[in-house]
């Protein structure tokens, strides 16, 4: 790490770890606050940074309320994502089924749940979520399957889906197209650090955090986690926009980009406002 960013970071992460110690092993002096320096956001661009148990720090256009796009596969964990997982989900993403297309022209071939996440593949999330319809209608009912769906989603939904019984049916809009599903990089990250979603992190530090990541939890070297999206936006001339969630350890962020950013390219930045290497 290196810079004026990398150097806010490492203060704000000790004061976070002293934060955890004990209350016999508390410094006798409690240091005021740290005051992080202004970020050089650019126009469009929002981040929301929290410690556990700390308030969400914004920046930027971090209030701004967008289409998701495909930070709704994180929501989608938070509803399916241990049974996939212990169930060892697969799918072969061929770049097409029907009349829905892959952000992948030539597809992302066989990929599991961790893989499936971070290309961001809308058919293999949809295969896994039509097999789950059926579970829930055959468990539940249509209506208590509704219910348990809009509980999760209702954060991200307002008032855009028509009233009505039963499910809905569950298109590419419930996995990040359009603008049906809609959130705030502060709003995400509020959701996020709620003890009922603290899964869907823990997914993410186990998954997409590069190889070894247990053994460098134990020597103290945790990496950090990064999950990018893509929101295509109606409307709007550059006509999408990235976003990128992460953490390391207790530390989450969640940072929009400007318009016309690719995943590769909002990856870049944020790690350049945090201050770590390429």
């Amino acid at each position: 790490m290196s810079g004026s960013g990398s150097r806010w970071l490492r203060e704000l992460l000790c004061a976070a770890c002293c934060t955890a110690l004990p209350l016999g092993a508390q410094p006798a002096l409690v240091a005021p606050e740290i005051a992080l320096p202004a970020l050089a956001l650019k126009p469009g661009e929002g981040l929301a940074l929290a410690f556990e148990g700390g308030e969400p720090r914004s920046f930027g256009e971090a209030r701004a309320v967008t289409p998701m796009g495909g930070l709704a596969k994180l929501v989608w964990l938070r509803m399916e994502g241990a049974t996939w997982s212990t169930g060892g989900v697969k799918f072969r993403c061929a770049g097409a089924a029907g009349s829905l297309a892959c952000s992948a022209a030539p597809g992302h071939g066989t990929v599991s749940l961790a893989k499936a996440l971070q290309e961001d593949c809308d058919l293999a999330f949809l295969a896994w979520i039509a097999e789950a319809q059926v579970h829930w209608l055959q468990d539940y009912g249509s209506d208590v399957a509704r219910y348990r769906l809009l509980e999760v989603f209702e954060p991200f939904l307002g008032r855009r889906l028509p009233a009505g019984q039963g499910l809905p049916a569950l298109t590419a809009l419930w996995v990040g197209d359009g603008d049906l599903l809609r959130t705030s990089p502060e709003a995400f990250l509020r959701w996020l650090v709620q003890p009922e979603n603290a899964e869907v992190a823990a997914f993410g530090r186990r998954t997409l955090a590069g190889y070894w990541v247990e053994v460098n939890v134990l020597l103290g070297r945790e990496n950090w986690w990064f999950k990018t999206a893509l929101a295509r936006v109606s409307g709007e001339p550059a006509g999408t926009r990235a976003w990128v969630v992460g953490g390391r350890g207790s530390t989450l962020v969640v940072f929009r980009a400007s318009q016309a950013t690719s995943r590769t390219e909002a990856l870049a930045r944020l790690r350049g406002l945090l201050g770590l290497k390429p």
